[in-house]
């Protein structure tokens, strides 16, 4: 029996479109790393490119549990001594709704060049609009839904 591995033009990539609105951050970043990896290709390949293309759209909508809003900080540093800037991330969803998927995303990718690769088939929008509708992007599910308290 032969093991077969993905090379180059074997791996057929299909585009999905996922709506954020209304979904937990973190099962919603899980998903789309899955098939940015291409774990749920049956050509999945550790050390190849075999993931789909993600459109999200409506990342402004996501939602969070807890006081996460409040007490999540993003920090970037400016390069400049004493740079260090933090935001929270409500304050972050405010300014860029798109980076706080990216980012969540990116840190389920591996650490390498093949995971900044896969990254760059993501594609995030804050709105409901995205120019991919020549691509015919299927409708992508994930399982749960957030669980809003009463």
């Amino acid at each position: 029996m032969k093991t077969l591995s993905a090379k180059a033009g074997t791996v057929d990539r299909q585009w999905w479109i996922v709506d954020a609105n209304e979904q937990n951050l973190g099962r919603l970043s899980t998903s789309i790393a899955e098939t940015l990896r291409g774990k749920r290709s049956p050509w999945f390949t550790r050390h190849a490119d075999t993931g789909d293309f993600v459109v999200v759209i409506n990342a402004e909508k996501i939602a969070v549990t807890g006081q996460k809003l409040r007490d999540k900080k993003y920090y970037r540093h400016t390069g400049y001594p004493g740079g260090l800037r933090s935001r929270t991330l409500g304050e972050q969803l405010k300014l860029h709704p798109e980076e706080v998927i990216r980012m969540a995303v990116r840190g389920m990718l591996p650490k390498n060049s093949l995971g900044r690769k896969q990254l760059t088939k993501l594609k995030i929008y804050a709105g409901p609009e995205h120019p991919h509708g020549a691509q015919n992007p299927q409708p992508f599910r994930v399982e749960r839904k957030a669980e809003v308290p009463a």
